[in-house]
């Protein structure tokens, strides 16, 4: 591309090199060629890669650090979830020890163990969701390449997040139904 000087003036000049070679072995024949043409003439080349690296260091950072602590915020929802089921299911054992002595099939009982908390996941998920699409814009700023409203990051967390409360929530259920009954019902 040819800038005249007179037109756009600067103290740098520029020459961009495009090629297939390695830029470690290209780079000393482009300053030989330099040199020939002008001695004093002061050649600093850089690879258009270190260039990138550096204007995107900063929306990198912000992408790992995000990702750090939706990790985060993953497990301690998932820590929380499980609490959540635990307490519910231990001040619920006697109620699904009775069920049992007199003979509740596994299926009733895992659904009554599990109503409240599944409609526990699905208002947080719904939320979740809502808050999602409203941060979606502040994370498209600050994240390179990010789209607001991605329906498939968005759908792939909520789908993500629903399971892993499921399975949450599963493990205490789990362990109450492999409580004895009679033992529940002699503790009073």
């Amino acid at each position: 591309m040819f800038l005249p000087l007179m037109q756009w003036p600067s103290t740098a000049r520029f020459l961009v090199v495009r090629s297939e070679r390695d830029s470690r072995d290209l780079t000393p024949q482009i300053r030989g060629v330099l040199r020939r043409l002008d001695p004093g003439l002061p050649v600093n080349t850089e690879k258009r890669e270190d260039e990138m690296t550096t204007m995107f260091f900063g929306p990198k950072m912000a992408t790992i650090v995000l990702g750090i602590m939706g990790a985060m915020g993953a497990i301690l929802s998932i820590v929380g979830i499980f609490g959540l089921a635990a307490y519910t299911v231990s001040k619920r054992l006697r109620e699904l020890g009775i069920r049992m002595a007199l003979g509740a099939r596994k299926r009733e009982l895992l659904k009554a163990a599990l109503t409240r908390a599944v409609r526990l996941l699905a208002f947080g998920s719904g939320a979740g969701l809502a808050l999602g699409l409203l941060a979606s814009r502040v994370l498209a700023l600050v994240v390179y390449e990010a789209t607001p409203r991605d329906p498939v990051v968005l759908t792939g967390v909520v789908l993500a997040m629903a399971l892993l409360g499921l399975i949450a929530t599963w493990i205490p259920a789990q362990r109450a139904l492999r409580v004895d009954p009679m033992a529940l019902l002699r503790e009073e």
